[in-house]
């Protein structure tokens, strides 16, 4: 029989058939994160640009717009990517090709890390959507600053984001080790804040 579990630096083993929430550790999201580049890879500098620097990016743009938003929400933003760890970051073309599997799979780790965390297991749509838009604003500006792409391509894939809401905010490649350390810092943070 294939092993489908996946043995964690916390020592945990998690099984991607069936994850339970007590098998998620942060330091272990943080960690598989910021080692996982977006893009493929494909950006400019002399790091990846990891998935835990993207899901910073995108917890601060959710807060600057939504402002009022309760923490809870911030911490999804923060960890709209988690599964990430385990999984990988698929492309969206790599994602519709392998197709409904991929999407189960994504559905229970994201049921197990949100319930370890206090978050519920599926998110509200308006707050998905929320949390997407985010999400397209950071993909127009790594696009734009360290993908390659123009500012008309990116508009074409993302959409053009005001330019208010990305002010004084610049994509900077850092090593993996200052990027988990933040990602969990901002996590603790959020969590914190959340009791």
């Amino acid at each position: 029989m294939a092993r489908a579990w996946q043995r964690m630096l916390s020592g945990r083993r998690l099984d991607l058939l069936d994850p339970t929430p007590v098998d998620v550790e942060i330091e272990d999201i943080a960690h598989g994160l910021a080692f996982v580049a977006r893009w493929n890879g494909q950006t400019r500098g002399d790091y990846a640009y990891s998935v835990a620097e993207h899901s910073i990016l995108v917890e601060n743009l959710y807060g600057r717009l939504y402002p009022k938003a309760p923490i809870k929400w911030r911490l999804a933003a923060l960890l709209h990517d988690a599964p990430e760890y385990v999984i990988g970051d698929m492309i969206s073309p790599v994602k519709a090709a392998v197709g409904p599997g991929y999407e189960a799979l994504d559905a229970r780790l994201v049921a197990a890390i949100h319930l370890r965390f206090g978050l519920p297991a599926s998110l509200p749509k308006t707050i998905k959507a929320q949390i997407k838009r985010a999400d397209k604003i950071s993909a127009y500006m790594e696009a734009t600053q360290i993908a390659g792409f123009s500012e008309k391509e990116a508009a074409k894939f993302f959409g053009k984001p005001k330019p208010e809401i990305q002010a004084g905010l610049e994509i900077t490649l850092r090593p993996p080790i200052e990027v988990r350390n933040d990602f969990t810092k901002r996590h603790n943070a959020l969590l914190k804040d959340l009791k």
